[in-house]
């Protein structure tokens, strides 16, 4: 138990570095992301000295349960396709660039137009798309027109991390804890909608407070043209989308798993895309970009990180967090200890942990634990740069424009805005459960 525990807290405490100091390394030219490797690394060093049995990691990552990793990674990654394939026609782009047009030369016009369009297309999208595609947007139109770029791209991260709690897709997290606990695509949005809501609303609100000067600065731009690509293209991945959707919102009343739905009309697009690209004789350059695109860095970090949760459950460790969170005031417990967990460990770790606190003498006391720390898992990701791959990618896309965004300017603007939205949902949760 002990050398299981020293461990854990060393791959902890090494990814947590990883992020501040060295998040990439360059080897023969080509920049690679070190979290994964230090989860990854722990991971070995866990079966190494015999913390966790090889058999018992088979048996888990082979066991038809619908928190099985290997599932849950299915369930991403196909919706990420989904959306990537969209982002290389130009779709996110060419609604980005509709919005600057209609704001003219009031900025708060364009706030509120980009704030809506980011928070519309996170809950139907995920959040880690909209963050790698706007971000870069954001950048290149505020140096465009001379206006300061932070409001929007804090406005972009807040929204693109509290809009992504409305539905099950939205968030790694979410499919992780809403699956271990056997919770439905229907079942899941009827009583996230309304935390949603009012987080969204008083995040809102909050940003124009905090950036109200800048915004009533002029606005001088020019209107831009952006074309879609490929039209056939964007409507065969709108049809696919749409189609995933509404068959994971029926996927409780025909019997058909989320991550089986996903998988489908992943393929079905790529097929679809392939066809059509041969009849045109055209090169599959937006299958290859789609495919390079892919966050394939998740796939060990959320492994790794599976298996290290799994040798801490098998030594006993994790009934020791759910006796000292208590069985009293669940919601702002498990809500404000994952909040606070994920800018430590990262909230996909988190998530896995978390997941395997909750054991409850009811339902509905399980239930209120896997909702709250559902809500901590993603408006703790807007406190840090730690708190979720989404800021990881963020602070590396602003660096990448030469834009000043510090670890403490992140801190500063996510303490101000990611508090009090924390706490207004899980009151709202309070209300519904």
């Amino acid at each position: 138990m002990i050398l299981t525990l020293i461990i854990s807290c060393i791959t902890i405490i090494a990814l947590i570095l990883s992020v501040l100091l060295f998040p990439k390394i360059t080897i023969r030219g080509k920049e690679l992301n070190t979290y994964w490797m230090v989860g990854l690394l722990g991971m070995i060093l866990l079966i190494i000295f015999g913390c966790i049995p090889l058999n018992d990691i088979f048996n888990e990552l082979s066991t038809n349960t619908s928190v099985n990793p290997l599932k849950i990674l299915i369930l991403f990654f196909s919706m990420t396709i989904l959306s990537i394939a969209l982002d290389e026609v130009g779709f996110f782009k060419y609604l980005a660039t509709i919005a600057t047009n209609k704001a003219k030369t009031n900025q708060f016009t364009l706030f509120i137009i980009l704030y809506l369009l980011v928070s519309v297309l996170t809950v139907f999208t995920s959040n880690d798309i909209v963050i790698l595609t706007f971000t870069p947007f954001i950048c290149y139109f505020a140096k465009n027109s001379k206006i300061n770029p932070i409001p929007y791209l804090v406005a972009e991260f807040a929204a693109a991390n509290t809009w992504s709690m409305m539905l099950i897709i939205g968030n790694p997290t979410n499919i992780y804890l809403a699956t271990s606990a056997n919770i439905d695509f229907i079942s899941y949005l009827k009583v996230m909608v309304l935390p949603t809501l009012a987080a969204g609303l008083i995040e809102f609100l909050l940003i124009l407070l905090i950036f109200r000067k800048q915004l009533k600065e002029p606005l001088n731009i020019e209107t831009q043209e952006v074309k879609i690509q490929n039209k056939v293209v964007l409507i065969l991945g709108l049809v696919h989308l749409s189609i995933c959707i509404i068959l994971l919102v029926i996927s409780s009343y025909i019997s058909l798993d989320m991550w089986l739905i996903s998988l489908c009309c992943a393929a079905s697009l790529i097929i679809s895309i392939i066809i059509y690209l041969i009849i045109k004789k055209e090169k599959p350059t937006i299958l290859f970009n789609t495919l390079k695109r892919l966050p394939w860095d998740l796939i060990p970090f959320v492994l790794s990180m599976f298996i290290i949760v799994l040798s801490l459950n098998k030594n006993d460790i994790t009934s020791y967090l759910t006796a000292l969170l208590g069985e009293d005031h669940i919601i702002l417990k498990y809500g404000y200890s994952s909040f606070v967990s994920c800018n430590l460990i990262n909230n996909i770790p988190m998530s896995v942990l978390f997941s395997s606190i909750p054991h409850m003498p009811t339902e509905a006391m399980q239930l209120q634990a896997i909702y709250s720390t559902i809500i901590g898992s993603n408006v703790g990701a807007f406190l840090t740069p730690i708190g979720a791959l989404a800021g990881i990618m963020f602070t590396s896309l602003v660096a990448k424009q030469e834009i000043k965004y510090t670890f403490i300017d992140f801190f500063k603007y996510g303490s101000l805005i990611s508090l009090p939205t924390i706490t207004v949902a899980l009151l709202v949760l309070m209300l519904i459960l």
